[in-house]
């Protein structure tokens, strides 16, 4: 049987996961289904996609009424509700773990209303690692400043983590740092660095939508042209620091311990502008160890029509650093438009988070008194 495009993708070294997780997919064995004919070998959520999954249908309701009396906390009704399905697809991910330590993950996010608390960000995760004790757990953890103590102590703390949520080259190279640093004080500390790992999701396509906007504002033969290559240019100079992180002597002496490195993902990799080609932010950016978590219409764009053309991610390195430059002098503050990225995702995140609670109040409403 001839090998699909995702099977090829990934002996290129790059993993594919799915940005989505439901009951319903579960259950229906749909989950399964991908992981044997799309190459899926890991599963994120968060709390946009959890809003979503439980909005739709009646699958969630038989726990939800088991839950009617026995918890009247909206968020504690999510996370078991939560827990539940994430429980399911580890056991599900779990012979993909076991034959390849890196793949097998369910990420599983901490209450984004927590991104600017270090400490209640560190207690919530190590609360999630506690409740679902299993090897290929991810708990997620936004990229903010405060987020990156967390970030650490939880590394430090042999719990592995996905960091979210990453928009610029300068916080993506603080995240590193969090990681080799928490490791360290793992290793110090009598550790065993081989159980713990971590992926650093680099936010992909909304870097474009918001360049392109501003680039749109201004006009123009010379800035127009740049419109549909900020968010590519960023994520290939993000893969070439990660080649330089994990080399040399600080590494050696942790992966002599180990350690494994932590792995560029390439997240929000569908394209919101239709004039784009529908599958570039997976084309061009093919790499080793690196993991693309795409959602089910990019998985099946890509297996339709996607092109493996190599380790497109190490092309044009230069190129991308020019284009940071040609960005700037035609008006486009680079690190503004990150960090506004940062603060909507964040607050994109704790908004859905307060809309799944407000339909947890409603579900149970509803069934309190059918």
């Amino acid at each position: 049987m001839a090998k699909s495009k995702l099977h090829k993708l990934s002996d290129r070294g790059q993993s594919v996961w799915i940005d989505y997780l439901s009951r319903a997919m579960l259950e229906t064995g749909k989950l399964e289904q991908m992981m044997r004919e799309d190459a899926v070998v890991g599963v994120t959520t968060n709390p946009t996609i959890f809003q979503k999954a439980i909005a739709e249908g009646d699958a969630y309701d038989e726990q939800l009424r088991e839950l009617v009396d026995e918890e009247a906390d909206p968020k504690e009704v999510f996370l078991q509700l939560s827990a539940r399905d994430v429980e399911a697809a580890l056991e599900l991910l779990a012979p993909v773990h076991e034959a390849d330590a890196q793949d097998g993950f369910v990420s599983w996010e901490v209450d984004p209303r927590l991104a600017y608390d270090r400490e209640g960000t560190f207690d919530e995760a190590m609360r999630l690692h506690a409740w679902i004790d299993r090897p290929n757990l991810y708990v997620k953890i936004p990229a903010t400043k405060p987020g990156l103590g967390a970030i650490e102590d939880c590394i430090a703390h042999e719990k592995s983590i996905n960091v979210t949520l990453i928009f610029s080259l300068l916080r993506y190279r603080e995240v590193v740092e969090a990681y080799l640093r928490g490791l360290e004080r793992l290793v110090a500390s009598g550790g065993d660095p081989s159980k713990v790992h971590s992926v650093a999701s680099f936010f992909v396509s909304r870097v474009d939508t918001e360049a392109d906007k501003r680039l749109e504002a201004i006009g123009g033969k010379k800035a127009l042209a740049l419109r549909g290559k900020l968010a590519i240019a960023n994520a290939k100079l993000a893969y070439e620091h990660f080649r330089q992180a994990f080399a040399g002597e600080r590494w050696e002496f942790l992966d002599g311990k180990g350690a494994t490195p932590q792995r560029c993902l390439w997240a929000s990799t569908s394209t919101k502008n239709p004039e784009y080609r529908d599958v570039m932010y997976v084309e061009e950016l093919i790499g080793p160890q690196t993991v693309n978590t795409m959602p089910e219409e990019t998985i099946r764009a890509f297996q339709d029509h996607g092109e493996v053309r190599g380790d497109t991610v190490l092309d044009g390195v230069k190129k991308a650093h020019k284009l940071l430059d040609e960005i700037t002098e035609v008006g486009v503050d680079y690190d503004d438009v990150t960090l506004t990225l940062e603060l909507e995702g964040v607050q994109k995140f704790a908004d859905s988070f307060e809309e799944l609670l407000d339909g947890v109040r409603a579900k149970r409403g509803e069934l309190a008194t059918a």
